[in-house]
């Protein structure tokens, strides 16, 4: 056998080419060169996806555990911090240092960015920052009493431990807010007052409304994906076009359309009156709620759950559930054994499509949600755009909403499949 092999081995070695060089060289080579050919052709895809999609993501994971306003702005303080255990009492070394960094930060009108980042776990601080920023030339020392003199809140042990919980530039304090959770006068981690707490109620809301949205897809979206299935090619394809509509339609335009169908004088409540089914006092509130938002975001969400079904439902042949009648099976068993599991790569796919865009959804929300319809990402965009002005939160929710997707992901990959996922 081992000779056998070294024939084998030799010969292969004494195959050349027409130009003289060993086969299988010139092999290694040409396959090389068609890697490196393929890698080139794909190279401008991965550069937009890098450039568009993972440096995004890698930049709001790493904006959410990053805040240097106090370390960059208040040095002296926060090396009094380094250099002395959590338990030690502030001296007059400590106030000395904090006197110092703020008639620098005062001066180079950082004070409001330094008292924000406190205000952000200790909320009615800035104002204390600012108050003191401005008269922070007019300190002498001793510092301590200046300062206690200034504003009694700087003798506070918990100003300062809040202040030493913030002076490192990377914290996790802003996922444990986004959790309803904070830290304790231990350090110890504690969830917030039941009043403050409004984070995991709007997480649970929005994923019961997307849960809700993607249902009523599914249970509207499967006979029209069966029906377009079945009919001949030409009407479907023609029938398909108000499938598309809304597509063609600014999604701004479809929303404000509903706020004029639902609201309490809109289309929807004037039929009833008219039918009788109310009265005219009795108009129903369908509009500046969680109603509206779920109505609004399944008409705009529709056709991404009719679409997959369509797409694993056409090449179903009608032969299969024939031949289950013909052996005696009735309709609903022929359709519940024979066609439905057949249906389920676009079931998935619809259903996993419709729930991340209705998780991630913000317009809608914001324009028919009212109070009550408001949705997790409305307070992304609060933070990130509005009134919130704090990045880091944002950011830190937006972590974990995209935590909640993969981790969703992987659950469908495990109980399903991702190969069985058809998306056309």
């Amino acid at each position: 056998m081992s000779d056998m092999t070294a024939t084998t081995t030799s010969v292969s070695e004494a195959l050349t080419t027409a130009d003289g060089r060993p086969l299988k060289a010139a092999l290694r080579r040409a396959q090389s060169l068609a890697k490196r050919r393929a890698f080139m052709l794909v190279l401008p895809l991965l550069a937009f996806i890098v450039v568009t999609f993972v440096m995004p993501i890698g930049e709001l994971l790493h904006e959410s555990i990053y805040n240097p306003d106090f370390h960059d702005n208040m040095p002296e303080t926060v090396a009094w911090f380094a250099a002395n255990p959590p338990s030690t009492v502030p001296d007059e070394a400590a106030f000395t240092a904090l006197a110092d960094d703020l008639k620098t930060s005062a001066a180079a009108r950082t004070v409001a960015q330094v008292g924000t980042r406190v205000n952000y776990v200790m909320p009615g601080t800035r104002s204390l920052f600012t108050a003191t920023g401005r008269k922070a030339k007019s300190l002498q020392p001793p510092y301590k009493d200046a300062l206690i003199a200034a504003d009694p809140k700087w003798g506070d042990p918990d100003l300062w431990a809040t202040m030493r919980q913030v002076s490192s530039s990377y914290t996790a304090d802003f996922y444990l807010a986004a959790l309803d959770h904070t830290h304790g006068p231990k350090g110890n981690i504690v969830p917030v007052p039941a009043d403050q707490a409004i984070y995991l109620m709007l997480f649970e809301r929005t994923f019961l409304v997307a849960a809700a949205i993607t249902f009523i897809c599914f249970v509207i979206g499967f006979p029209v994906a069966h029906l377009l299935s079945v009919l001949p090619l030409r009407t479907s394809n023609l029938l398909m076009i108000f499938v598309l509509l809304p597509f063609w339609t600014s999604l701004l335009v479809r929303t404000t359309s509903w706020i004029a169908l639902l609201q309490r004088e809109g289309v929807v409540n004037d039929v009833l009156v008219y039918l009788g089914v109310i009265d005219a006092h009795g108009r129903l509130q369908m509009i500046y709620n969680q109603t509206g938002t779920i109505v609004a975001m399944t008409h705009i969400l529709l056709p991404f759950m009719i679409l997959p079904l369509y797409s694993v439902m056409r090449p179903i042949p009608p032969s299969y559930v024939r031949a289950a009648r013909s052996l005696g099976a009735t309709s609903w068993t022929a359709f519940r054994r024979i066609y439905f599991p057949q249906t389920l790569p676009g079931i998935g796919a619809g259903s996993l499509l419709v729930f991340i865009l209705a998780v991630g959804y913000y317009i809608t929300p914001a324009l028919v949600g009212g109070a009550s319809g408001q949705l997790i990402s409305n307070q992304v965009a609060y933070f990130i755009t509005g009134a919130g002005n704090n990045w880091s939160m944002g950011c830190a929710i937006a972590g974990l909403l995209l935590a909640a997707i993969l981790i969703l992901y992987w659950v469908y990959d495990r109980l399903v499949g991702i190969d069985n996922l058809k998306l056309g």
